[in-house]
Order: C-alpha cells, then structure tokens, then sequence
C-alpha cells in the first residue's frame, strides 16, 4: 500500500514539474508548413472558389484538409521526437496535446453544427476558427515560451477583427483566412525558432 502511495507521488511530482518546463516538442519546421500550406489554401480558393458562400462544400472541403495537413505534419514531428526521446518526454508532449486538444475538437464540432443548422452565418467561422486557436495557445502557455504570448493575441485579434470586418462581399474572403493562419503560423514559427531552436542546436 504504501509502495503504490510513494509511485502515486512520485508521478503527481513529475506531472507537476512537466507543468513548469517549457515543451520543445513544437518545432519552427512544421510549423512554418502548415503557415505555408494555409497561404497557398488561400491562392486555391482565390483561383478556384470564386464565390465561397455559395459553394459551402468546397470552402470547407478546402481548409479543413488544410488544416488536417498542417495538423498531420505536427503530429508526425512531435510524435517522432518523442519516440526517440525519454520518458519524461513523451509525458510532456501528452501533457501539451491535452491542453491544446479541446480547442480544435470544440472548433471541429461547431463547424459541423453550423454546416448542417445555420449556413447563413457559415460567414462567422474564419473568426471563430482563429478566436479557438488562440485560446489553444492561451491553455497552453504554461508550457511555451512567453513569446508565444504574442501569437495567441496576434489570433485572438485577427479573429475578432475578422468578425467585425469580414462580412457581406468579404464574407469566407480567402485573404482571411490567408492573414489569420497563414501569418499566424509563420509568426509561430519565428518565435519557436527564436526562443527554442537558434543557438540550441538540437535539442531532445
């Protein structure tokens, strides 16, 4: 009993000291992809889904698998780091996906009442979309780099500014979304490159 007592505090002690470590499972690379992929979403739709608001399929058929792309190249960076890493590794990297996770769930979901309930304000999703993403970053402050402050405003502001601004003929405009993550994300990057990778080499 009390050998099952001491292991219990012993993990409550390394769950609680993960909580005050910064998570480099983040990297600038993927990262900066998923920004990249975001712009070049933005060019498709332009080229492609001239008039989104009545191609609601497209347009959603489009980001989403943006952003499963951008999503999939983090996973896949941060899943192999943490293979190749220690065990206090991988639980800091289970740690940062629980706090993120919620967010992109509750994101996920809405769209998908939206879309099937309530297509006339389809128009409000960039903004929504951006306004989780940086609460996202926000639950997970504590485990990144106080520069990514910056980057949780900097979405927080773009979606609400989006909410404000991005209605009528702007309405699901691809420079939108463009701005919103593709900034978003290449400014990540920079600070995750900043903050963790430049003049740190490698670090596991």
């Amino acid at each position: 009993m009390e050998l099952r007592e001491a292991l219990s505090q012993i993990s409550e002690i390394r769950q609680q000291i993960a909580r005050t470590e910064v998570f480099r499972g983040y990297r600038s690379v993927p990262v900066a992809f998923s920004g990249v992929v975001a712009c070049a979403a933005a060019v498709a739709q332009s080229a492609w889904i001239p008039e989104p608001t009545s191609d609601i399929r497209s347009y959603l058929t489009l980001w989403i698998g943006a952003a499963a792309v951008g999503i999939l190249a983090a996973a896949i960076e941060m899943t192999l780091r943490a293979w190749h890493s220690s065990r206090w590794a991988r639980e800091q990297t289970w740690l940062a996906v629980e706090q993120f996770l919620p967010c992109v769930v509750a994101g996920g979901l809405l769209t998908l009442v939206l879309a099937r309930s309530a297509e006339s304000i389809l128009w409000v999703l960039p903004g929504i979309w951006s306004i989780f993403f940086s609460l996202g970053i926000f639950a997970s402050r504590r485990l990144l780099p106080r520069a990514t402050f910056g980057v949780a405003v900097y979405y927080l502001v773009a979606g609400l500014l989006s909410l404000a601004i991005a209605q009528g003929e702007w309405a699901l405009s691809p420079w939108t979304m463009g701005i919103e993550f593709g900034g978003g994300q290449l400014l990540a990057a920079v600070v995750l490159y900043r903050t963790l990778e430049r003049d740190h080499g490698q670090i596991e």
